[in-house]
């Protein structure tokens, strides 16, 4: 509330300056609106004065639902109860739409980019021309495609998701803002944001328990920019690659081999990832067993002491550092450097250790070439790795 006044005065000026230029172009949304449970389905995406054709197929993706309508329009709903109908250039709101439900009309030619994971599945669309802000400054992305449009000029940097410019909002005429789920630690600034008559989308891709579910995620933005049908090629692409097939040129694991993923924090403990994460996901896809198979956490990431970490890792055959997070280890002589316990490991001594790129967390869209990538390495076919190199 204390941060609400400080910006009172602000928010009354820019949203004046909104009104001039046009840039809202959404009825207030409520986070709470919606079900997309399949017992509801049928009520869920009926909107008076509009015709259903189709529901996308969904392959993966438990997260979200799109469903088609005559004249264009696609509705979008999500597993938080989140509505979200995208009206086509030149067409009117339909009047059953309802307050409970966000109004995006396109082109969303203007896009504020705060979730960092889907800047990839904007370009995987074919769609990132129309993202023009962003929430990373240039030295913040590890791909060259976000990078390239900052230092042309036609992306730039408009504050972090939790503090964004929001006079910059205004005046580059945003016309959406993508936020992940962190925005709900700082929901003040959501309500700014709506205040401006900017509608805000969240995504939840992260929450997708099936690596391929994250991926799929890129149908939703090629609904949102009108670019469907790359999307959907892309997403078919990911898909052969993951599977292992000819197309994706990734070798057949050897099944059984045991890897472990993680990294060491600077307070002295080692951070694995709990049982149903997506990275151990991707390596039982890949023929693989999850080193930490047993590691139940409500976190993603569980730190564990050295002593545990030894008992659960030393019958590992390979080993995957985590160079996303931790980025000081570049050869094998680091990775023993960072704990005495590290010499001790079999896996270590001989040698059979990798480190995953620091690429890994932003390139939500080729989930299936990670896990080639892991493939490919139970397979000892190890000279065409992507996001992972030997530690030597």
């Amino acid at each position: 509330m204390r941060r609400k006044k400080k910006v009172f005065l602000l928010i009354t000026i820019l949203l004046a300056a909104a009104l001039l230029a046009g840039c809202g172009n959404a009825a207030p949304s409520a986070s709470s609106a919606g079900n997309s449970n399949t017992k509801n389905n049928e009520n869920a995406r009926k909107i008076r004065g509009l015709t259903y054709q189709s529901e996308v197929k969904r392959e993966y993706a438990d997260q979200f639902r799109i469903y088609r309508y005559q004249g264009g329009y696609r509705l979008i709903t999500v597993a938080d109860g989140s509505r979200y109908l995208v009206v086509p250039k030149g067409k009117k709101v339909p009047a059953g739409a309802g307050g409970k439900t966000v109004i995006l009309r396109q082109p969303l030619s203007h896009v504020y980019n705060a979730a960092t994971a889907s800047m990839s599945l904007f370009s995987a669309a074919g769609a990132l021309d129309q993202v023009t802000m962003s929430s990373l400054r240039e030295s913040g992305w590890t791909f060259s495609a976000p990078r390239q449009r900052m230092q042309s000029g036609a992306m730039v940097y408009a504050g972090k998701y939790s503090e964004p410019d929001y006079e910059m909002l205004v005046d580059r005429r945003c016309d959406l803002a993508i936020e992940s789920t962190m925005i709900y630690h700082t929901p003040d600034v959501k309500e700014m944001i709506e205040d401006l008559h900017i509608p805000v989308f969240v995504d939840r891709s992260s929450y997708e328990k099936r690596p391929l579910g994250r991926v799929e995620w890129v149908k939703v933005y090629g609904a949102l920019t009108g670019r469907e049908s790359a999307a959907n090629r892309f997403f078919q692409g990911q898909k052969s690659k993951a599977a292992g097939r000819k197309t994706g040129g990734a070798s057949q694991g050897k099944k059984g081999k045991k890897v472990a993923f993680f990294y060491l924090s600077t307070d002295g403990k080692a951070v694995v990832r709990r049982e149903d994460d997506y990275v151990p996901a991707m390596i039982r896809m890949a023929g693989g067993k999850y080193a930490y198979s047993g590691v139940h956490a409500r976190a993603s990431s569980v730190p564990m002491s050295m002593e545990n970490f030894y008992e659960l890792t030393r019958d590992a055959d390979l080993i995957v550092y985590n160079g996303s997070i931790d980025r000081t280890v570049r050869s094998l002589a680091d990775l023993k450097a960072k704990d005495p316990i590290m010499k001790k490991i079999p896996a270590v001594r001989q040698g059979n250790c990798y480190v995953a790129g620091s690429a890994m967390y932003q390139r939500t869209d080729l989930t299936g070439e990670m896990i080639a990538d892991f493939r490919n390495l139970l397979a000892g076919d190890t000279g065409d790795l992507r996001f992972m190199k030997k530690l030597k």
